[in-house]
């Protein structure tokens, strides 16, 4: 068994993201971790970052194809690229952290169009959008307010451009029906609301709900640890 993570929108460096909760899990279960790096945020080639949704939902089936069982662990749009990538025999477990379980031909866009309060999304051009009006201090308070501010710095910098394609694609599968899943809702999330979290979170076999912001994992990796354990015991 191992843990495949898919972050989140206008970022990279999965595994940066992941890291302090991967040791943890590691420390606690010997569970060794991965994180998919997602062509529509750069990290793979520049000619697969038009790809957007699609082609992270094939970077996601090739990590599933190398292992025999996993638990995928989605955070925010990492659960629209599990949807579009579809069942697959070595998915064990579905764990989403303050993300979405959108219904077959629901884009990324569509999800978040209904939020009050919405994260300020500019167009690039050539293709890609990125985050609008943030420096690293507003960058902080909104996304990762329960983190400390090194953590915050290492964040900011991580910021990145993302294809357009990824949030405007309807996705064509669900690929959480049928598989056994929980939903971690962050009520102190101040980027995806609590009430649209929940709304997705209704979803999943189950949910949980934890008083943290937008990045539980790097903020309070044992929470995230705890639901990876209690599908394990």
């Amino acid at each position: 068994m191992e843990l495949i993570f898919v972050h989140g929108a206008l970022v990279r460096d999965g595994q940066w993201w992941w890291q302090p909760t991967a040791d943890l899990l590691r420390e606690r279960t010997g569970m060794r971790s991965r994180a998919v790096a997602l062509p529509s945020c750069g990290e793979t080639t520049p000619e697969q970052v038009a790809g957007g949704l699609a082609a992270d939902a094939e970077a996601l089936r090739a990590e599933l194809d190398d292992v025999d069982s996993a638990i995928v662990v989605g955070h925010s749009y990492g659960g629209t690229v599990i949807a579009e990538a579809g069942r697959h025999p070595a998915i064990a477990h579905l764990l989403y952290v303050s993300s979405y379980l959108p219904d077959v031909g629901q884009s990324q866009a569509a999800i978040m169009s209904g939020e009050s309060d919405p994260v300020a999304i500019k167009d690039n051009g050539a293709g890609t959008l990125g985050l609008a009006g943030y420096d690293a201090a507003s960058f902080g308070r909104r996304f990762l307010q329960d983190a400390d501010e090194a953590t915050r710095r290492q964040a900011w910098a991580r910021v990145t451009p993302q294809s357009a394609a990824a949030f405007v694609t309807p996705t064509s599968a669900s690929g959480w029906q049928g598989t056994d899943s929980t939903y971690v809702v962050c009520a102190q999330d101040r980027s995806t609301s609590v009430e649209l979290q929940r709304v997705h979170a209704a979803r999943a076999t189950r949910s949980v709900e934890v008083q943290t912001g937008h990045h539980p994992f790097l903020s309070r990796p044992d929470i995230i640890v705890e639901q990876v354990q209690a599908f394990l015991s």
